[in-house]
């Protein structure tokens, strides 16, 4: 779920019988219920604008989830190794590299539908 350039994961409460949403990428704990997907993507919205409100007041500036970038760090082997890669693989970029061989993983272990490429 999607909104504002913030994204969320649901879960199913069997305890309350309810939607759970909490949103991913960002320090700050944002959750949400709903009885129905309607009434669960109202309340998502709804508690992003309360977030950006409380933060205003607060004078703080809200997070923002995923800015695109993250930084890897490695050893200096494997970093040769994953050069040698990207190079076999036909690539000029690392990081497209990186990223082609990281979203095939997660489209793998996530599924198709969650991943926007």
């Amino acid at each position: 779920m999607k909104y504002k350039d913030y994204s969320a994961v649901i879960d199913y409460d069997e305890e309350n019988r309810m939607l759970h949403g909490r949103v991913i990428g960002i320090k700050d704990v944002i959750n949400f219920y709903g009885h129905t997907p309607e009434e669960l993507e109202t309340e998502f919205k709804k508690s992003i604008h309360d977030y950006l409100a409380f933060c205003k007041a607060q004078k703080k500036k809200p997070e923002k989830g995923y800015p695109g970038e993250f930084l890897l760090r490695t050893t200096p082997d494997k970093h040769r190794l994953i050069e040698e890669a990207r190079y076999k693989a036909g690539y000029k970029s690392l990081n497209k590299w990186a990223e082609s061989v990281l979203v095939d993983h997660a489209k793998q272990l996530v599924g198709d539908e969650t991943v926007i490429v």
